[in-house]
């Protein structure tokens, strides 16, 4: 693989440079080895639990040095989609974390424009799941901040709202606006911000659909880490063939041809 034409990495976080609260082996070396050798990072994650503000902190405390602009997440790719509608009435099913980001809208659990939908843990419920179809059939739109079918924690693979998310979908007969991996315009938002075309630009991630997929639709190669949620044989019955396949980021320097520490 050709890596002479890069100029940028996006990285994904939970299950690339971290599980949990522990950095994995070798990740803050590299990242610190991509900014030495002129490497532009961008650090891509649908982790909708934490505003940005708190997510920086969370990497800030595992050892990384990363600064708020360099995080482009589902919650503010999704908050800059609300802000151009102009003074849309929404309904959050958001963590309390990120849904003071959303304090400014109109909202309302009955008369609801939008349903926006985030990690909310186990306040998943059928009184919620009903609240949200009631909406939808009264016409409301559905946008999720993501649509992962399951996450790596630290005990080990966990259900994600993906499921929740096909469910309404179903029960609805309608199809939700993703904003967040692996909607295209979620890559084109960190490709703009990199001021870069696709083509001087890989992708680092865990989620063959997600990370992958979702980055080979928007032009840029992906490169498939064996850590996080990585599963072989989820990775065999996929159709989507990554440009390589690492073992973990602490390879990406010497696909890169940079001289690691």
């Amino acid at each position: 693989m050709d890596t002479s034409s890069i100029h940028a990495v996006m990285l994904d976080l939970d299950g690339v440079l971290h599980i949990g609260n522990a950095a994995i082996p070798g990740a803050i070396e590299t990242v610190d080895l991509l900014r030495v050798r002129g490497i532009s990072c961008r650090f891509v994650t649908n982790t909708s639990t934490l505003s940005r503000d708190s997510l920086q902190k969370k990497i800030l405390s595992m050892g990384f040095y990363v600064t708020p602009e360099e995080i482009i997440s589902a919650p503010e790719a999704t908050l800059k989609y609300l802000e151009r509608l102009g003074d849309p009435v929404c309904h959050f099913l958001l963590a309390d974390d990120v849904k003071k980001d959303f304090s400014h809208f109109r909202q309302s659990k009955t008369n609801a424009e939008y349903i926006v939908v985030g990690d909310i843990g186990e306040r998943w419920n059928y009184a919620v799941m009903n609240e949200v179809f009631s909406n939808l059939k009264r016409g409301a739109k559905l946008i999720t901040m993501h649509k992962n079918r399951f996450w790596q924690t630290e005990q080990g693979l966990q259900l994600d709202i993906g499921s929740f998310i096909a469910g309404l979908e179903y029960a609805a007969g309608v199809e939700a606006m993703i904003m967040g991996k692996p909607s295209v315009d979620f890559f084109k938002i960190a490709l703009a911000d990199l001021g870069l075309p696709a083509s001087e630009v890989l992708m680092v991630g865990d989620d063959i659909d997600s990370d992958i997929g979702g980055a080979q639709k928007a032009g840029i190669r992906g490169i498939l880490v064996r850590t996080g949620k990585y599963r072989e044989d989820y990775f065999q019955a996929s159709d989507i063939r990554p440009a390589e396949v690492l073992d973990s980021v602490n390879d990406l320097p010497g696909l890169l041809g940079l001289v690691n520490y």
